[in-house]
């Protein structure tokens, strides 16, 4: 089986030679190369990759990986449905911010924040279940209730 970085780059290459729809077309496109994964593996690959739904001519929509994924932002909406489905706990210790997620979830969190582009975090640090959000100094408390409230906590 390949790894994950070598998995990510065919699912990159693959929604750059095809027109991938869906994440269950994404999946057999995968097969068809040889590599067997699940929805959810594909779901968190895509996002990742930062991944993004763009429309196509017809009026379809197809997934596309911008060619520099940090430097595109997710917008608020995006970040609101991420906190809500995944953030279970949100905890502070001065500026450093620990948000709690069901196991293997962490890493989707991160990204979602990463970009996000919220001035006040200088960045986060992904764990199983746990992300670490280091937060501008002094802006610990603020971040972490507008976290807490993004995630429907507070």
């Amino acid at each position: 089986m390949a790894g994950k970085a070598q998995r990510q780059h065919r699912v990159a290459r693959l929604i750059e030679e095809h027109r991938v729809t869906n994440q269950a077309q994404l999946v057999e496109l995968l097969a068809a190369d040889g590599v067997r994964v699940n929805q959810a593996t594909v779901s968190r690959d895509l996002e990742e990759l930062g991944a993004i739904k763009v429309r196509v001519p017809g009026g379809e929509t197809a997934y596309a990986v911008p060619e520099l994924p940090r430097e595109q932002v997710a917008p608020e909406g995006h970040l609101r449905r991420v906190l809500g489905d995944w953030v279970v706990d949100v905890d502070r210790s001065g500026d450093l911010v620990v948000l709690r997620t069901p196991p293997g979830s962490a890493h989707v969190v991160g990204s979602a924040l990463d970009r996000n582009g919220t001035e006040e975090v200088v960045g986060t640090v992904a764990g199983d279940d746990t992300l670490l959000v280091i937060a501008r100094e002094g802006r610990g408390g603020a971040v972490a209730e507008r976290l807490g409230r993004l995630a429907g906590l507070l």
